[in-house]
């Protein structure tokens, strides 16, 4: 049969255009993607990208403030948020400018509409038309989901928080993942009175225990009012803002309610179900090792299949699907030892497992250190760090590093080449410290506090 396309991409992400870029070099093969957005998808046009900046921006203030305690003649006025916004949107405009070059200069055609799934070697896009296709990619991320409470359609999500007209006075976050987590640092970081609500009894379930207590602290020094075991039940638009009414019927008013309590597979409306597709509960598209579903000419990946949700795991899971489907290299994507980093306030690197996780796989031994940094101790502030690594007991391998620290991202990285090499603990004690740093307690912990 011939085809119109070798590979056909739904959906212009990092995952999706890594993946049509690539396939594109092999000699005489035909490529076209669809995107109903943006290229540059969630990541590059309402996710890491911006909200990265948002942080930056929103880092600031404290710094002025750090600044005059260090000596420095230095005044402040308020943060204007039209202008940061001006220049957050040039910024987006240019990286999606450089991912289209990107495909122009592949030869890969793209679609600026929307595209669905008509059968094992078909799609239909938004206009009507139906191309073939040998292979066919779903590469169409996730997107925010909000729970059904009276009033929800008054809330916004992280899609919209970046083209705010202005920046409310008093928000609620509701949720306790790192998303709701990160926007409320940022937010309280540009001026605005931030309360975060979450339904459990502590925010950033799933992570290291001893991490969320000291992100939590420094959240709450930072003048996060942080809420946990509520719920809001009902929200009512009032004139200039929201009444919202808790778990016990206590209503509370602000300018702007944010819901972050968590994404789903894009996968609605796909039609992936109609030929016959799996879809687990979520809506995730279930595929095996090698991105493939049971459809053998339908691969999927990135946050559409919510195996590891991030975006340089989606470009390797697209690099993977080209080895397997256009160089007959069957190649799996290990999706073990991730390291990945948190953008609170303090900010979270890890990579491994929780002391939580590893304890309940074998004998461990915890090795911590909680210190308040030379920067912001030398003024008297309260942030503190926390360096933890938790060493099998067995094979004195590093299992887990975890870091809360201004720059953890950066630092994570760099030890996780160590831990993804199965580095042990006496290989970490064998470097020598960089002096003076916060990292360099990464290597002088001696002893353990605790084995479990």
């Amino acid at each position: 049969m011939d085809f119109d396309y070798d590979l056909f991409v739904i959906g212009g992400g990092s995952g999706g255009v890594r993946a049509a870029r690539v396939a594109a070099s092999k000699s005489g093969t035909r490529i076209g993607i669809a995107e109903e957005s943006r290229y540059g998808g969630t990541c590059v046009i309402r996710g890491c990208v911006p909200k990265k900046l948002m942080v930056f921006a929103s880092s600031y203030a404290p710094a002025m403030r750090q600044a005059v305690s260090y000596g420095w003649d230095v005044s402040t006025g308020a943060f204007d948020w039209p202008a940061f916004q001006i220049n957050l949107e040039k910024e987006l405009d240019r990286l999606e400018a450089v991912y289209r070059k990107l495909l122009k200069n592949s030869d890969v055609e793209t679609f600026d509409l929307r595209a669905t799934v008509t059968g094992p070697h078909e799609v239909c896009l938004a206009d009507g038309r139906k191309l073939t296709s040998k292979i066919i990619l779903i590469a169409t991320g996730g997107v925010p989901s909000i729970p059904l409470i009276e009033g929800a359609e008054h809330v916004i999500t992280s899609n919209e928080i970046f083209h705010l007209k202005k920046l409310p006075k008093r928000i609620l976050i509701v949720g306790g993942g790192y998303i709701a987590c990160e926007f409320a640092g940022i937010l309280n970081g540009f001026g605005v009175d931030t309360h975060l609500w979450y339904r459990g009894p502590k925010v950033l379930r799933g992570f290291d225990e001893e991490a969320r207590d000291v992100i939590t602290q420094g959240m709450k020094e930072r003048g996060v009012i942080i809420t946990t075991e509520t719920e809001t039940t009902k929200i009512d638009k009032i004139e200039g803002g929201f009444v919202v009414a808790d778990i016990s019927g206590v209503e509370h008013t602000f300018d702007l309610v944010m819901y972050a309590t968590g994404r789903r597979p894009n996968t609605q409306d796909l039609g992936l179900e109609e030929i016959n597709i799996n879809l687990d509960g979520p809506g995730a598209v279930e595929v095996n090792n090698y991105s493939q579903t049971p459809i053998a000419s339908v691969y999927a990946i990135g946050d559409v299949t919510d195996r590891v949700n991030l975006t340089p795991v989606a470009i390797r899971e697209a690099m993977a699907f080209v080895e397997t489907a256009f160089n007959g290299n069957p190649t799996p994507v290990d999706h073990s030892q991730i390291p990945s980093a948190v953008f609170t306030q303090p900010e979270y690197g890890m990579i491994g497992l929780s002391e939580d996780e590893a304890q309940k796989r074998e004998p461990i031994e915890v090795y911590t250190t909680n210190f308040r940094p030379m920067n912001t101790a030398f003024i008297d502030e309260p942030n503190k760090v926390l360096m933890k690594l938790i060493v099998s007991q067995a094979t004195r391998r590093v299992l887990g590093c975890h870091i809360v620290a201004d720059g953890a991202g950066e630092m994570i990285q760099m030890a996780g080449i160590a831990v993804k090499m199965g580095a042990t603990k006496e290989d970490f004690d064998k470097v020598c410290a960089v002096h003076p740093t916060m990292s360099e307690e990464l290597v002088t912990m001696k002893s353990p506090i605790r084995k479990a």
